[in-house]
């Protein structure tokens, strides 16, 4: 018998190598982006692609957006109202900016508003399109993990890690911030716990996880990795309210010992934590937060585009506001809201457990906390959760009974995929 030509086994609007170009696109954006930058701080190389994440979403850009393109002409019901609403908010932050400019808005913070929609725009395709449950893709990144918690490990001096301080840099003015590199692994970390569903495991990537941010001294990274353990073992756990109360016994016993488990860090700006008034940073972005508020209330409609020097933004979400005014304020608020309470409501509680569903869930919940506390309105991971949500909502569609996911395999099957029906293929 003749072999089926390999587009026979491909599903219908599926490209070849769609999955290689998804997938390389966040490697290289993230564990590629840290390991480049290590490379920078080491003196090993120099800023050969100048900061890396442009030039890398800009090479990408083209082929993700036709595969996009491709599926929403072959794949049925392909579009989902998030891509819709996610478009239309874009067109309406493209608009703004465009008239800006042509008023003569600063041209840095023009530019720096269309990097932050390239890479929006980045994310959301690569989310709409990567398999991450991938047995390939969890092995590389597995191995990223492990690799930039080594670095990290390694190149920390005084329980710090920055790479900067050894002052071996060939191109130190490109090299990136402590927040550069906690994105990196924060992103990656986020997209590979949700599919390990062996509690022993994902205890041994929360300890390895942990301590590697705190080295970093991210403190929004680090926060938003604590945020989502408790997120992830309520999701996972049989006796909900027994994990309810584990946690609150773990919160109390810390507070009971702080002192002494203070006394035991090393001398890390993370410890502002518990003091953000002894922070210069944390009051650096109140105050411009004040300002960012003050900005509103003087211009409570359209806002004040551009109304600050570059990166002297309102470090929260009423940034939209100032840039964009109500409508866009609001807009974005919709945008990400909505989609999480639908999944609060229709998928956390639910008896069958889904990676898929955790992966979005815990996106939309990051997302919502670093842009109600730290991050800029252009923040790259709205893209990253619409996309994946998008992605989750349509696989939806074809599972029977509208179940997110399914729970552990029955022992009789080895295989997972064994007990799963296909669509179009036979029942096991």
């Amino acid at each position: 018998m003749n072999a089926m030509p390999d587009t026979a086994a491909r599903a219908p609007g599926t490209l070849r190598g769609e999955q290689a170009w998804a997938t390389a696109a966040f490697t290289l954006l993230f564990p590629g982006f840290f390991f480049y930058h290590t490379a920078l701080g080491l003196g090993l190389s120099g800023a050969f692609l100048g900061g890396f994440f442009a030039i890398v979403a800009l090479v990408f850009a083209p082929p993700l957006c036709f595969i996009y393109g491709y599926k929403l002409k072959f794949v049925p019901n392909f579009l989902h109202k998030s891509d819709v609403f996610f478009g239309l908010f874009l067109a309406y932050f493209l608009a703004v900016v465009a008239a800006n400019a042509g008023a003569g808005a600063n041209p840095a913070i023009v530019n720096n508003h269309l990097l932050g929609v390239l890479f929006m725009v980045m994310l959301f395709v690569i989310f709409r399109i990567a398999d991450f449950d991938a047995p390939a893709i969890r092995r590389a990144l597995l191995a990223c993990l492990l690799g930039m918690s080594a670095v990290v490990f390694t190149y920390s001096v005084d329980g710090v890690f920055y790479l900067g301080a050894l002052g071996v840099a060939r191109d130190p003015q490109s090299l990136a911030t402590y927040q550069g590199f906690s994105r990196s692994y924060l992103v990656t970390f986020m997209v590979f716990i949700p599919y390990t569903r062996a509690l022993r495991w994902r205890a041994l990537l929360y300890l390895l996880g942990a301590p590697t941010l705190f080295l970093n001294t991210a403190r929004s990274e680090f926060v938003a990795m604590l945020f989502l353990i408790p997120i992830i073992e309520l999701y996972y756990s049989k006796y909900k309210m027994g994990a309810v109360v584990l946690f609150i016994l773990f919160l109390a016993a810390i507070n009971i010992n702080i002192e002494a488990l203070l006394s035991a860090l090393p001398d890390n700006r993370m410890l502002e934590l518990f003091d953000l008034s002894q922070s210069s940073s944390a009051n650096k972005r109140h105050h411009l937060n004040v300002l960012g508020m003050q900005t509103i209330a003087a211009n409570p409609i359209w806002g004040d585009y551009g109304s600050y020097a570059p990166g002297h933004y309102a470090h929260n979400v009423f940034s939209a506001w100032v840039d964009l005014g109500i409508f866009g304020f609001f807009f974005l608020l919709a945008v990400l809201i909505i989609p999480t309470i639908g999944l609060v409501l229709k998928g956390y509680f639910q008896h069958q457990t889904s990676g898929d569903f955790l992966l979005v869930f815990g996106l939309t919940c990051s997302t919502l906390l670093l842009l109600f506390t730290s991050h800029y309105f252009t923040d790259m991971m709205i893209g990253a959760t619409l996309g994946a949500y998008s992605k989750y909502r349509l696989g939806r569609k074809y599972v029977p009974d509208s179940a997110p996911d399914f729970g552990p395999p029955p022992l009789r099957h080895p295989d997972f995929r064994q007990t799963v029906s296909q669509p179009g293929g036979p029942r096991s």
